[in-house]
């Protein structure tokens, strides 16, 4: 028997009195605890509901030890700050739609989520239902043949009111946000069935709508989408609109229409779809479920946090979901005021940024020259064009100790350094940070280039400095000591503290440094170079140079020269995308596959396993164990990879190790 969950109620209005009346004709479920902005409010609830224990606020709901999950319902610019709040607190979380404002801070939910082992699932209660599970099997028997076109609407017609929070444009109000979503989640559900996936992401996407003048919030909207295989879907949403909640599913061979999707027999009892095919009578189905909605709802987050079934809306399926709804209002305009760059001063938990002691932390290590402190690893800020987030990604980074940033001239056309700018600003961390910037790559591989680029480069950080500057490639055209007498300049005027060369070779090095000992000027403190446990094949892009080939080791443990490596983890070479049989990225291919690297694979996923740790983290740890100083440069592409790669700082592998990983001995190191 299903062990029953002790629900703490989030929130005290319409949706949470719907919620908390159905949980006692649950199998699962009973409410024990209320927590409301006042504590008027949740005395008021929990006499009414019959729960005994109330608290004047939501810090206390999550305090309550004797609470195991709690269902959040507050207005939706809140979700993501108390999701957040409850997983720190250990519970498990239902949350109600929209999981948060936007992706980006929902990727953030889903992260604290992760990290603090809790269950996490947004509350479209529709796919709870037995009734969303038939149309999906009769969806996969292919009954109406090959679909082609899916309609799904959920509109209403409420009156103008700007006191309502669905009118209201600082709670988040506006119908794709309120209810666009259901439509929007029930078209990739049902595009995924089709395909033999569990959903589907759209490949060509348009939108339009209204925003009304006084509420500044969608109040009627129309999405077109177009999905793999060419599945089209028009969705339909507003606040402004006759009711309508209806979904229909035609296909090659006839039609499926539901005319109750989403408020599915709320007080339980018999739901309906009818199945039309030519020359035969309409179909009706009969879906019988005695539990109320909202108690089959919980009674499947139950199930879910006992491991007993998939969750009925992965968290995958939620992140692609909101990625949706962000690209539906940025096709009609509709951006909040919280959502604009000035507003975004604090990460999407609502606390001040700062380190917040999660172990184990990023360590930082001193550079001679240089007052601040480098973290081990270094953050690169190129890889989303989302500046929101990009936001979440540093904060994450920050929070886990990482106070290093690397960002270039050329990097997405600026992109990359105004955001980091716009960050650092917003949260007021200049002094914490170390940025690592870069300038005059190929074809302005110029001294004469250095200084336009980087004033450019400060203007977009908005600083008058940066810590570490690297040449972002070299002109073997041009005498080293030129470059030299230009970056001296820089460093003297305090644009910039410490200089080195990305993709500059040793000997070009020595000869820049040649030069700058016989004049009495700094020279080069550091090497970015690419650097792995995996052998770089091809480089990554032209003029890239490794400095993983033995005797780039060497001079950098005779020079005792400064490693800033990227690629560091080989793209990915050392994750289960990578197999010798299986043609992944081109440029993974391209770049790192070779059976020695397959063999360096194999190594480290061996050690791997006997240290308990993943293979990524015996790539990144053999960074770090050089007999050197070495930083690893990383790039993740989801929040959850910067978790994940912690495990690696703390593993130091002694030399032996570090050989056999290399292939440079094929003598075991003992366990």
């Amino acid at each position: 028997m299903m062990k029953q969950l002790r629900w703490g109620i989030l929130g005290t209005g319409n949706i949470a009195r719907k919620f908390t009346s159905a949980l006692p004709r649950s199998n699962s479920a009973r409410a024990i605890a209320v927590g409301s902005r006042s504590e008027t409010a949740a005395r008021a609830f929990a006499e009414e509901f019959g729960v005994t224990r109330f608290h004047g606020g939501y810090d206390a709901l999550l305090a309550d030890n004797q609470v195991d999950a709690v269902y959040i319902s507050t207005p939706h610019p809140q979700h993501a700050r108390w999701a957040i709040a409850a997983a720190e607190a250990g519970k498990h979380i239902l949350c109600e739609k929209p999981l948060a404002l936007n992706h980006a801070e929902a990727a953030v939910v889903v992260e604290a989520a992760a990290a603090n082992g809790v269950f996490l699932m947004e509350a479209f209660m529709y796919r709870c239902h037995p009734q969303t599970e038939k149309l999906l099997e009769l969806i996969r028997s292919g009954i109406i043949g090959e679909v082609r076109v899916i309609e799904a609407e959920f509109s209403f017609n409420a009156p103008v009111d700007p006191a309502s929070r669905l009118f209201n444009h600082d709670l988040g109000g506006g119908a794709i946000l309120d209810v666009g979503g259901y439509p929007m989640s029930m078209a990739r559900l049902l595009a995924g069935a089709a395909m033999g996936k569990p959903f589907a992401e759209p490949d060509q996407f348009g939108a339009a709508g209204t925003i009304g003048a006084i509420s500044r919030v969608d109040e009627w909207s129309v999405a077109s989408l177009r999905f793999p295989g060419g599945i089209v879907a028009q969705l339909r949403t507003g606040l402004q609109l006759p009711q309508s909640t209806r979904v229909a599913v035609i296909g090659s061979a006839g039609r499926l229409e539901v005319p109750s999707p989403w408020v599915v027999s709320r007080d339980g009892g018999e739901s309906r779809l009818l199945l039309h095919r030519p020359s035969e009578d309409t179909e009706t189905l009969i879906i019988r479920e005695p539990r109320p909605l909202y108690a089959v709802e919980a009674d499947a987050f139950a199930g879910c946090v006992a491991g007993e079934r998939p969750s009925p809306m992965s968290i995958e399926d939620t992140l692609g979901n909101m990625r949706a709804l962000d690209r539906w209002r940025s096709a009609i305009g509709m951006i909040y005021d919280a959502e604009q760059p000035q507003s975004r001063t604090r990460p999407a938990h609502a606390q001040p940024l700062c380190f917040r002691g999660v172990a184990p932390a990023i360590p930082s290590a001193r550079l001679h020259g240089l007052e601040k402190p480098v973290s081990r690893l270094i953050l690169g800020t190129e890889r989303h064009a989302d500046a929101r987030f990009a936001e979440a990604m540093m904060d994450t980074f920050f929070e886990y100790g990482g106070q290093t940033f690397d960002t270039a001239y050329v990097y997405g056309g600026g992109r990359g350094e105004r955001t980091l700018g716009g960050w650092i600003q917003q949260r007021g961390v200049r002094e914490a940070v170390t940025i690592l910037a870069k300038g005059a790559h190929t074809p302005d591989c110029f001294p004469d280039q250095i200084r336009p680029q980087l004033e450019v480069t400060l203007d977009r950080l908005q600083t008058d400095h940066v810590e570490l500057y690297a040449l972002h490639r070299d002109n073997p055209d041009v005498p080293a000591d030129e470059f030299i007498e230009a970056l001296a300049e820089l460093h003297a005027e305090g644009r910039i503290r410490l200089f080195g060369g990305s993709n500059w070779s040793p000997a070009r090095i020595d000869a820049a440094n040649r030069y700058a000992r016989g004049k009495g000027l700094p020279g080069f403190s550091f090497v970015n170079n690419q650097f792995s446990l995996a052998r770089m094949v091809d480089p990554v892009w032209a003029g890239c140079v490794s400095a993983g080939d033995h005797e780039s080791r060497c001079w950098l443990a005779a020079t005792g020269s400064a490693l800033f490596a990227w690629s560091s983890q080989a793209r990915g070479f050392f994750t289960d995308q990578a197999h010798p049989e299986k043609r992944a990225d081109e440029d993974l291919v391209r770049c790192w596959y070779a059976d020695d690297n397959f063999e360096r694979q194999r190594r480290a996923r061996r050690l791997a396993e006997e240290k308990g740790v993943s293979a990524i983290n015996i790539a990144l740890a053999y960074v770090l164990s050089q007999p050197f100083p070495a930083f690893a440069l990383i790039g993740p592409l989801h929040l959850s990879e910067i978790r994940t790669s912690l495990p690696g700082i703390g593993i130091a592998l002694n030399p032996q190790e570090l050989a056999w990983l290399s292939l440079e001995t094929d003598e075991r190191p003992p366990s």
